[in-house]
């Protein structure tokens, strides 16, 4: 048998899920593997049913994550060699909140054909803002019974969220609230496949579902508040037994392991979320520095001693990151998210025949000619909201702007321009953080973003005034997953007894960082404060025109 020990990770994202094997001694990623979902992102129609959804939906087919399984460890397996004897331990990330609603065996709805057809039936994930009006409630209400869990959601909870979800099923599909024995985040349903046994997360119970470390849910009387068929929502659909991250969850099931090629009983550890477990994979075990997750969107975490309370934060729970700190989450719902969407829509094809024509992606020919350019040389500014806005202001019914646009403006003037947008919105998010109490001396990033794009990032630095330091791994959730998995496993078994030991030895760095340049800060702050002008203007309600046109829209699709 090989003294070499490695564990593995899966990272279940937007749009794929992705798998490492990791040397445990040292964190050394050997093999990793790509599934990419069969149905992808739900979001206009049903998959093989012609039902179309309604605006703001977002969906996912819960066999993808089985397939993501079944698919990418054999491969690992396959492309390294390693014997199975010597992979002593599995970790795995959900982006969240990701929920869905099972039978008492943990089957969901969506794949049974009596409730296939109802869209309510099918896992809601992290894009699915078609439950603002329920947020809307549950805030309305939190705010009249004087919650104090309200606070540690920056004063607002958001349409994305769990308790917004089971409630718009209930409200417009409550023969599916009724069918459903559980409701559960994906996170936890996985691990529920894997070892047998349902083991909720403290991560995404208290990120997302109101859960407080030291005192629990919410009462039965702020459910029944809302609505009382909600009133025992926690008892009758979910569970109060809520499990530590790091902790073991339990051993695979003969079943999986023969799905997925290993041996029976090879520890899981306790299910957790993409952004959260990508702080010690990007060496964070301490307050004052801020890992930005950079993909489709941008999570913020970071961790602290004390508890502060931070308007317009997504949320703050103790121990939700890393033991012995209090975890701080904020985010923006679009950034690598709305450059597609520019590129796709608005670039002209002499564009795409250049790039073709030098062989380069065409973000990649965008960014070069955005790099010719000098702060405010455009004369361009937007607001970041092509997705509504996670934080500071939790409202999905945001939208995106573009001002100073002239005859002469080109492409790569609003490519920068929205590249600047996103790091203004981050800007507004440590600015925020600061003002509350909570530092932040570093920032670090992980994701596909600083992997493909290095005008961008320093963009970033210039716009933040601050050093950027780049996690060495391109897959920080799935290598933080495995991080956990060696966790699971125990220092007798070959793996760690905290994550922290595990981040000492796992987690690197890249050499490349990103600092700021003075003079280019300096122009910036100049810009920043028209950007916050508009941000206040459109996004404390001002000039409602977003949500008004947003209004007219629905009237009109409904017609």
């Amino acid at each position: 048998m090989s003294q070499t020990k490695y564990s593995i990770g899966v990272d279940f994202g937007t749009e794929s899920g992705r798998a490492v094997l990791v040397k445990v001694d040292n964190g050394k990623e050997v093999a990793s593997s790509v599934y990419e979902y069969k149905d992808g992102v739900i979001d206009e129609f049903l998959p093989d049913t012609g039902i179309r959804l309604e605006p703001d939906w977002a969906l996912q087919n819960p066999a993808d994550y089985i397939q993501t399984l079944e698919k990418t460890i054999p491969a690992l397996l396959k492309k390294s060699g390693v014997n199975a004897r010597d992979i002593i331990g599995i970790g795995i990330d959900f982006t969240s909140c990701t929920m869905m609603p099972t039978d008492k065996r943990g089957t969901p709805l969506c794949l049974m054909d009596k409730y296939r057809n109802n869209p309510h039936s099918w896992v809601k994930i992290w894009k699915h803002h078609a439950a603002q009006p329920e947020a809307d409630k549950i805030n309305e209400v939190a705010r009249k019974r004087s919650e104090k869990f309200l606070a540690r959601y920056g004063g607002k909870y958001s349409s994305e969220w769990f308790f917004s979800k089971s409630l718009q099923i209930l409200n417009e599909a409550p023969s599916i609230y009724q069918a459903a024995d559980r409701l559960i985040e994906g996170a936890d349903w996985i691990v529920l496949q894997l070892i047998g046994e349902e083991r909720r997360n403290s991560c995404t119970a208290g990120y997302k579902a109101l859960w407080d470390f030291d005192e629990g849910f919410p009462s039965p009387d702020f459910f029944r508040a809302l609505d009382p068929r909600l009133e025992n929502i926690v008892k009758e659909k979910m569970s109060q037994d809520i499990y530590p991250l790091g902790k073991k969850a339990g051993g695979l099931t003969a079943e999986m392991a023969r799905l997925v090629g290993l041996l029976t009983g090879t520890p899981v550890a306790i299910g957790n979320v993409d952004a959260h477990v990508s702080v010690p994979a990007a060496t964070i075990v301490s307050p004052g520095k801020m890992l930005m997750v950079m993909g489709t969107s941008i999570c913020h975490v970071m961790v602290d001693r004390e508890l502060h309370i931070v308007p317009g934060v997504c949320g703050i729970v103790k121990e939700g990151i890393l033991p012995g700190y209090y975890g701080y989450e904020a985010g923006q719902s679009g950034v690598g998210d709305i450059f597609a969407w520019f590129v796709e829509n608005c670039v002209p094809g002499k564009y795409w025949k250049e790039a073709a024509g030098k062989r380069v992606d065409i973000h990649r020919l965008l960014e070069e000619k955005a790099s010719t350019l000098r702060p405010g040389e455009s004369g361009l500014l937007a607001l970041d909201w092509w997705n509504g806005n996670r934080s500071v202001l939790v409202d999905v019914d945001l939208s995106g702007l573009l001002l100073g646009c002239t005859l002469e403006t080109r492409p790569e003037d609003v490519y920068r321009t929205l590249i600047e947008a996103t790091a203004f919105g981050t800007y507004k998010i440590i600015n925020t953080f600061e003002e509350n109490g909570v530092r932040i001396e570093e920032l670090y990033a992980c994701g596909g973003l600083p992997e493909k794009n290095k005008l961008l990032m320093q963009i970033y630095a210039d716009i933040t005034g601050r050093e950027i330091k780049i996690a060495a791994s391109s897959q920080a959730p799935a290598l933080g997953s495995a991080m956990f998995g060696a966790v699971a496993a125990g220092r007798k078994k070959g793996g760690y007894d905290s994550i922290m030991e595990a981040a000492r030895k796992m987690a690197h760095l890249k050499r490349e960082s990103f600092r700021p340049d003075e003079k280019n800060h300096s122009v910036y702050q100049g810009v920043y404060a028209e950007y916050e002008k508009l941000h206040d203007y459109f996004g404390r309600g001002i000039n409602d025109v977003m949500k008004q046109l947003k209004s007219i829209k629905m009237t009109i699709r409904g017609k």
